[in-house]
């Protein structure tokens, strides 16, 4: 079986451990980190995520969508406490398994987590900024909008070259990714600019190029570093922020994942495998690593059918990481930049836009504004108010409080029929009008179905209360049911109750004096048709 494996692995596995070490570098690099513990990441959260998580499929590794934090949390507070932070989202993790919180995950709508993502891409392109222009020796700033600008104010110091060759590279990925879908462009491009950035240093070509190597001195193969384990409260923070996004990320690559392969990941352990991956990465001086969608998927594309694949990508990074990591010191910067760019492009997925511009544009504009937040302020900030926004929204629109209504003559039936959350004006005056709660009656809605009572809703000899509908009630709808029977009584209506779900029971029969009333009259009834025929309405005309 293993043999079996390893064979129908062997391709895909080799395919994506040549687009994980460029990635993997540059991804570090955008990270804050050294390209060597992204190579470290790969290897050893690639490992653990592959042997313990609950996906035949995920990638594992170093990823776009949390170099931003990582980034913000480097400038802030130095490299060294990187592993440290590493082994606390993965405590996180774990702690979120052990409680099961990942049901607690659909509070986080996707409008804020594509916002999210979005401004962790502007943060990774417009981070390339110095690369990509040839601007060096550049004052650090402890945010990235202040770099920003301070790359902007050098630009009269950029190098045509080295943007030349940026430009170039891009183009290419592009190119390669409209041509050759299936295969990767930093398969190609990656050894070319090593060769260009080799042939420039030892004469042969005449291009002052900055390269990885310059930046960061010789790069040789280790498989571990011995970690910084210093503990800092304000790493609390920032791990808790980073577990949730890469549990986020893992998901939704799991979940993207099953759909391409029409298989069912084991949710749990796919946390589970993630929490230990990060410990392990950390101890072995590695930074943070979820899921990495792009790399999940051409793992599938290019044959994967079992987790031997990851495990494959993993032995293959280690050994051409042995043999060959020492080159990558000669990739020029301008190039890494360009594959960091062309991440960012990959991640903004158009369709979602569009689909939250058509369908929720409240969404839509939610997405922007994390997005805004995240780039200007803090990733951490863009999602704590995207989340919190979002559930405002929520709020209010389930605060405007669903019902269907329909009006009955005593002879005809229905005349007349109403639903939603705008109630219309029913011009004739009829005999009975069957009122039906939708959803939830509670403190969010409650107002609006007291309103709709007081301000409509006179012209009827009867009023019947359907709650067959209702799937939860609070004390506070309770009190509103109250009021509404005060209010059709006052009028001289007569009130009827039927639909009463045995929860919504049992909180009347506690709390409600309108229900113990109308129970004295045998005004409640289990069905609505019941109360109807009570009244002298022919069923034969209504639902």
């Amino acid at each position: 079986m293993l043999k079996e494996n390893i064979k129908k692995n062997l391709k895909s596995g080799l395919t994506v451990s040549l687009i994980s070490i460029p990635l993997s570098v540059s991804l570090a690099v955008a990270s804050g980190a050294t390209p060597m513990i992204g190579i470290i990441t790969a290897i050893w959260a690639g490992l653990i995520a592959a042997i313990f998580g609950g996906s035949n499929f995920n990638i594992v590794g170093p990823t776009g969508a949390l170099s931003g934090v990582v980034a913000t949390y480097v400038i802030l507070h130095g490299i060294n406490g990187l592993p440290m932070l590493t082994i606390l989202v993965g405590i996180f993790i774990i702690l979120a398994y052990l409680l099961k919180l990942e049901k607690y995950l659909i509070l986080i709508p996707s409008s804020v987590i594509h916002g999210f993502t979005l401004g962790v891409a502007f943060i990774i392109g417009l981070g390339q900024f110095n690369f990509a222009f040839g601007l060096q020796n550049l004052t650090q700033h402890e945010t990235f909008f202040a770099n920003l600008i301070e790359s902007f104010k050098h630009l009269p110091n950029t190098s045509y070259l080295t943007l030349s060759i940026f430009i170039f590279f891009l183009l290419g990925f592009l190119i390669f990714k409209k041509i050759t879908p299936k295969v990767p462009g930093a398969i190609i491009l990656a050894p070319i600019g090593i060769g260009l950035g080799y042939f420039s240093k030892i004469g042969i070509i005449s291009l002052p190029l900055q390269t990885l190597g310059d930046k960061f001195g010789n790069i040789s193969f280790h498989i571990f570093e011995l970690p910084h384990l210093g503990f800092s409260m304000f790493m609390l923070e920032t791990a808790a922020v980073v577990a949730l996004i890469a549990i986020l990320e893992t998901m939704l690559s799991a979940k993207i994942a099953d759909g391409m392969t029409h298989t069912k990941h084991n949710e749990r352990k796919e946390m589970l495998g993630l929490g230990l991956a990060n410990i392990v990465s950390g101890l072995v001086g590695g930074m943070p690593a979820t899921a990495a969608l792009a790399r999940t998927s051409l793992n599938i594309k290019t044959g994967a059918n079992h987790r031997t694949s990851a495990i494959i990508s993993v032995v293959s990074v280690t050994i051409i990481s042995l043999f060959l990591l020492g080159y990558f010191k000669y990739i020029p910067l301008s190039v890494i930049a360009a594959i960091l760019v062309y991440v960012a492009i990959q991640m903004v997925e158009k369709e979602h836009y569009e689909k939250l511009w058509r369908y929720e544009r409240e969404g839509f504009f939610v997405s922007l504004f994390v997005a805004l937040i995240t780039i200007i302020i803090d990733p951490i900030v863009g999602i704590l108010l995207g989340v919190s926004i979002s559930l405002l929204i929520f709020v209010n629109r389930i605060s405007h409080g669903h019902f269907d209504l329909k009006v009955n003559k005593f002879n005809e039936g229905i005349v007349d029929s109403d639903s939603g959350v705008k109630l219309k004006e029913i011009k004739e005056n009829a005999d009975v009008l069957l009122y039906s709660f939708k959803g939830k009656l509670c403190y969010i809605n409650s107002r609006a179905h007291i309103d709709r009572f007081e301000e409509n809703l006179r012209k009827y000899k009867s009023i019947i209360l359907r709650l067959r509908e209702v799937h939860f009630i609070d004390t506070d709808g309770v009190e509103a049911l109250d009021e509404i029977i005060d209010i059709i009584e006052a009028r001289g209506q007569q009130v009827l109750l039927t639909g009463i779900d045995q929860n919504t029971l049992d909180l009347l029969e506690q709390l409600s004096s309108g229900y113990k009333k109308l129970k004295e009259k045998k005004l409640i009834f289990e069905k609505a048709g019941q109360a109807l025929l009570f009244l002298g309405i022919p069923l034969k005309k209504n639902n």
